[in-house]
C-alpha cells in the first residue's frame, strides 16, 4: 500500500467534496467514506456490498492482474473498484514501464465523457500535468491509460506530516495556478483539485493529475469552471500553510476548522504562516462573505491567481543549516609519545611544548641559508637590470621610447557591447515556445532563462518547424559584428544564425533578410562572428538545430533547447 500514495492513480478518494463551491455535484458524488485512511481491500468490499450511487451505472468489468489490455498493457494491481469503474496499476510491455490505467464497461453512462475528457487532455501536452497516454474503446471496454510517477509524493502524503515552509507553499501555489491557467486557456478545468491530486517529484517540481478525467469518472460539472478551480487551489494552499481543511468538515486527513467560526485567515490558525500567503489564500477563498484581511478583490479565475502571486515580493528558500566540523583530534605520534610504553589507564600524562618555531639549531641554519639566498639573487637582479639600461641607452633606444607613440595603431579595437531594449519571439509555423519569458535571455540575471518545448525528433527542427527564435529590439541602429549566446543544454547539437530584420514582427522571409552570422556547438556557449559589422535596428536569433538531453525538472527527455543569456556586441 506504500505505493498507493505515490503513484499516478487513487482517483477513488472522495472525502472533502462539500467544502469547494461545486457543492451542487453532491448528486453525481460517490458516497465514500469523508477519511482519506482506507486501503484498496476496503474499497473493493464496499463495491461489492454498497449500493451504487449512479442509477444506471454498469458493474465493474470482472478483471484480474495479469489480464492484458490490447496485448500490451498487463494489469498488476487493483488501486480502486468504485461506482462501476475501477484503477490499477499496470506495466506497459512494449515501453518496460509502469502506468496507471482507469476501466469501465462501454455501456457505462459515463463512458463517452472520460473519453471526450482523457482524449482533451492529451492533446494539452503540458507537462505540469500527469500526461495521458492512450484512451482507447475496445472489446465492450473503454480504457484511459496515463503516466505512472513511482518517485512522486500526494499532498496528502506530505500534509500528514507537517504543513509546508513557506517557500515550499509559495511553489506549489505558483506552479499549480500557472498550469490550471494555462489549462482553462485551453477550454480544460480539473474541478477535482484536491491535495490527492498534486504531486511533488523527487526534484521539487509540482504535477497535477486527473486533469478533466478525474471529474468525467464521478460526472462532476460545473457551471463556473474557473471559479471552481481557483476556489481549490486557494484551499490546497490554506491546507499547505496550516495542516488544516478551510471548512468545518474534516478531509483529505487533514482536521476542518472549529464549528460557527467561519472561514478565518490561515495566520489567526497557526502562529508564523507568511502574512502574503495567508492573505492570497483568503482571496482565492472569497466565498459565503469571506474576505481577503486588506479587502484585496478576490481572485476568480487561476488567470487573477497568477497575476496576483507576481504582485508578491518572491519568497526565498531558506539559508540551509550550517553544521560545525568535528574538532580536530591529534593523534598519539603528534603528541610525540610514539615508541614509548602506553601509559597506566587514568594516569595523566604530560605533553612535552614544542620549541618556537625555527628556534632549533637546524632552524637557525636554515634560516641564515635562505637569506644568504635572497640577498644573492637581489645583488644579481640588480646588476642584470643595470646592464639592460646602460645597453639600450647606448643604442638610442631611450629616443624610441618617448616617441613611439602610436604602437597600438594596427591593433584591433575592443568590440563595444550593445544594449537590447526589447525582445519577441518570432513563430513561422504552429505554437509559440515560451513568449512571458523572452525578457529573461537579455536581464541581469544568468539563472533565468527561456526555452523551448521538447521535440520527438532532432536535432534539425525542420519538418515539425522551420526554426525557433528571437527579435531583439536595439533602440537604434547599431553595428552588429557578433553574438554570444549562453545555453543550459550541451550535446550535439545547437545552430543558431543571426540575421538583420527590419521590425520586431518582420515583413519579410528569413531567407530574405541578411545574415550576420551561424554557430554551431556542441557545448553551451555559442559564439556567432560577423564576417563584416552590419547595421540594423532590429536582429534575429534563430535556432534550427537543439540537442537531446534528459528529464529536467517537468520538461521531459527529448530535444530541447534554454537560453540563458544572449549579448551583443558592434
Amino acid at each position: 500500500m506504500a505505493e498507493r500514495s505515490t503513484a499516478a492513480v487513487d482517483v477513488a478518494d472522495n472525502s472533502g467534496d462539500e467544502p469547494l463551491t461545486a457543492k451542487a455535484e453532491q448528486a453525481t458524488a460517490d458516497g465514500v467514506a469523508q477519511t482519506r485512511e482506507r486501503d484498496t481491500a476496503a474499497d473493493e468490499e464496499a463495491a461489492e456490498t454498497d449500493t451504487p450511487t449512479s442509477r444506471g451505472a454498469s458493474s465493474p468489468p470482472e478483471l484480474h492482474s495479469g489480464h492484458k489490455l490490447a496485448r500490451r498493457y498487463r494489469l498488476e494491481e487493483c488501486v480502486t473498484r468504485l461506482d462501476g469503474f475501477s484503477s490499477w496499476r499496470a506495466v506497459d510491455e512494449k515501453l518496460r514501464r509502469a502506468v496507471g490505467v482507469h476501466l469501465l464497461p462501454a455501456d457505462h453512462p459515463r463512458a463517452r465523457s472520460v473519453l471526450a475528457a482523457a482524449r482533451s487532455s492529451a492533446l494539452l501536452g503540458d507537462p505540469r500535468f500527469v500526461q495521458v497516454l492512450d484512451a482507447v474503446e475496445e472489446n465492450d471496454l473503454v480504457y484511459v491509460v496515463h503516466e505512472w510517477l513511482p518517485d512522486a509524493t500526494e499532498l496528502t502524503a506530505l500534509l500528514a506530516a507537517s504543513p509546508l515552509e513557506a517557500h515550499d507553499a509559495y511553489q506549489l501555489v505558483s506552479q499549480v495556478s500557472q498550469a490550471m491557467a494555462a489549462a482553462h486557456r485551453e477550454g480544460l478545468a480539473h474541478l477535482r483539485l484536491t491535495p490527492s491530486a498534486v504531486l511533488r517529484t523527487s526534484t521539487g517540481q509540482y504535477r497535477i493529475r486527473g486533469l478533466a478525467v478525474n471529474a468525467a469518472l464521478r460526472g462532476i460539472s460545473s457551471d463556473t469552471p474557473q471559479r471552481t478551480d481557483t476556489e481549490a487551489i486557494g484551499a490546497l494552499l490554506y491546507a499547505s500553510l496550516t495542516q488544516r481543511w478551510p471548512y468545518e468538515d474534516d478531509a483529505y486527513g487533514l482536521s476542518g476548522l472549529p464549528k460557527a467560526v467561519g472561514l478565518i485567515a490561515p495566520d489567526q490558525v497557526r502562529a508564523g504562516v507568511h502574512r502574503g500567503l495567508s492573505e492570497l489564500a483568503m482571496r482565492a477563498l472569497v466565498n459565503d462573505g469571506a474576505t481577503a484581511s486588506r479587502q484585496d478583490p478576490p481572485c476568480t479565475t487561476p488567470e487573477e491567481l497568477v497575476k496576483a502571486i507576481g504582485e508578491m515580493p518572491r519568497i526565498r528558500p531558506p539559508e540551509p543549516a550550517f553544521t560545525a566540523p568535528p574538532e580536530y583530534q591529534r593523534t598519539t605520534y603528534q603528541q610525540g609519545t610514539y615508541g614509548r610504553p602506553a601509559a597506566h589507564p587514568g594516569a595523566t600524562q604530560p605533553v612535552p611544548t614544542p620549541p618556537p618555531p625555527l628556534q632549533s639549531r637546524t632552524g637557525r641554519v636554515l634560516k641564515w641559508g635562505v637569506s644568504a639566498l635572497l640577498i644573492a639573487a637581489l645583488g644579481l637582479g640588480s646588476w642584470q637590470l643595470a646592464d639592460a639600461l646602460m645597453d639600450r641607452e647606448n643604442s638610442g633606444d631611450t629616443g624610441k621610447t618617448n616617441t613611439d607613440t602610436g604602437g597600438d595603431k594596427g591593433q584591433p579595437k575592443p568590440k563595444k557591447p550593445i544594449s537590447i531594449k526589447n525582445g519577441q519571439e518570432l513563430v513561422l509555423k504552429g505554437d509559440p515556445q515560451d513568449p512571458g519569458n523572452v525578457r529573461r535571455t537579455f536581464d541581469s540575471d544568468r539563472a533565468s532563462l527561456w526555452r523551448t518545448k521538447t521535440f520527438k525528433e532532432g536535432p534539425p527542427l525542420a519538418p515539425y518547424k522551420p526554426g525557433v527564435g528571437i527579435v531583439y529590439d536595439l533602440g537604434s541602429e547599431q553595428e552588429v559584428s557578433e553574438a554570444s549566446v549562453s545555453l543550459l543544454y550541451g550535446g550535439e547539437r545547437t545552430t543558431i544564425s543571426l540575421y538583420a530584420t527590419d521590425s520586431l514582427t518582420p515583413s519579410t522571409d528569413i531567407s530574405s533578410m541578411k545574415k550576420i552570422g551561424t554557430a554551431s556547438t556542441s557545448g553551451t556557449t555559442a559564439k556567432i562572428k560577423a564576417k563584416k559589422a552590419v547595421k540594423s535596428q532590429y536582429v534575429l536569433l534563430w535556432m534550427t538545430e537543439v540537442p537531446n538531453s534528459g528529464v529536467d525538472g517537468f520538461y521531459g527527455a527529448g530535444y530541447k533547447q534554454a537560453i540563458k543569456d544572449v549579448q551583443l556586441k558592434g
